[in-house]
């Protein structure tokens, strides 16, 4: 069994991973999440009252108060834990989902784990415990995943997939062999669901359908278009040749768009997140439109959240406010409706 790495290894990891995505030029470049190339059909005369219209919605069986998630970011230090509590604060007020970062370095270090702790501040919520599912091939198992979310109170547990990640960081964990058959048990054996998440490279219809079958609960596409991880990786790199891997690989992935339309077509009923650069309720309503269930938000919130409270509550009033309003102006009343025949059309190229 190989050895875990030192706790503060991992924790310094996760301040640079903070400070990188605040500050480094991290966003992809020249590829794009898709999503521009759709429009919805205006509706002039909706026969709507503004105030009746409803955003709420279910996942996993779960109420929500808007089909939004506040996707995975960030634990295992003190900036950070003010951040997951502020986002949390603001997921009870409002009714969201919410996603913790990786919780491996609370594993290496329980001290750390109350960096991930929100459940007192978010009672209500549909709250994601994380763990990368690489970590299977090291000396994680069915206990490890069993604490984070006994730990955090979750309702389901995210394994992230993050190869192009891996292979870009100085010493990462690039051992990805078997690992299909070994969620496939811990799905199995878990006693809450599993999500598969990408980290921003996106998961391609071969493997929703491979994932389905190994016993994956939902999928979060989480496709290219927004922050690149291995431009994270680059920034942070230690020597020139995993600084220019994460440079030459900086455009990598599959645009969120495409992710959640070839989703959709091998699994119809799926739960299905979409992440992956959205940054506004436009964005969001697009990505609802095309199929997904939940549209997942991280760097907005992360922003909004390392500034206060207020910040990432006002960010949230408007983001539900622009998913209402493309409602009201294509003529529909609930969320469902936005998947409803002519409301999303593709422009043409």
């Amino acid at each position: 069994m190989t050895v875990l790495p030192v706790a503060h290894e991992t924790q310094t990891r996760k301040a640079d991973h903070l400070r990188i995505c605040l500050e480094g030029p991290v966003q992809c470049a020249q590829i794009t999440t898709g999503l521009e190339r759709y429009r919805f059909t205006h509706c002039c005369l909706p026969e709507l009252d503004y105030q009746d219209i409803d955003l709420g919605t279910t996942f996993l069986d779960h109420p929500l108060g808007a089909p939004l998630l506040i996707s995975s970011m960030t634990g295992g230090t003190e900036e950070a834990h003010q951040i997951n509590r502020r986002l949390a604060t603001v997921a009870q007020r409002f009714g969201l989902a919410m996603g913790v970062g990786s919780q491996r370095v609370g594993v290496e270090n329980p001290a750390l784990m109350e960096t991930f702790s929100v459940r007192s501040l978010a009672p209500d919520i549909v709250l994601l415990a994380n763990l990368g599912a690489v970590q299977l091939n090291y000396g994680y198992g069915l206990d490890q995943c069993r604490r984070v979310v006994e730990k955090l109170e979750a309702n389901a547990l995210i394994l992230h997939l993050n190869p192009l990640q891996e292979a870009v960081q100085t010493g990462g964990d690039t051992n990805f062999k078997g690992l299909l058959s070994k969620i496939e048990l811990l799905c199995a054996a878990l006693p809450v669901p599993v999500i598969a998440k990408e980290v921003g490279n996106g998961i391609s219809a071969p493997m929703v359908r491979r994932l389905i079958e190994a016993g994956i609960a939902a999928v979060d596409v989480a496709g290219a278009g927004g922050t690149s991880w291995a431009r994270v990786e680059s920034e942070r790199a230690q020597d020139a040749h995993q600084r220019r891997l994460g440079q030459t690989f900086g455009e990598w992935g599959l645009p969120t768009a495409d992710c959640i339309v070839q989703a959709r077509q091998v699994a119809p009923t799926l739960p299905l997140i979409a992440s992956g650069g959205l940054r506004h309720g436009l964005d969001a309503a697009k990505a609802i439109a095309l199929g997904a269930d939940l549209a997942g938000l991280a760097m907005p919130f992360l922003r909004a959240a390392n500034e206060s409270e207020a910040a990432v509550t006002a960010l949230a009033e408007v983001l539900m406010a622009e998913i209402k309003t493309v409602l009201f102006c294509t003529g529909q009343g609930t969320v469902a409706g936005l998947r409803t025949v002519g409301v999303l059309e593709a422009l043409k190229r």
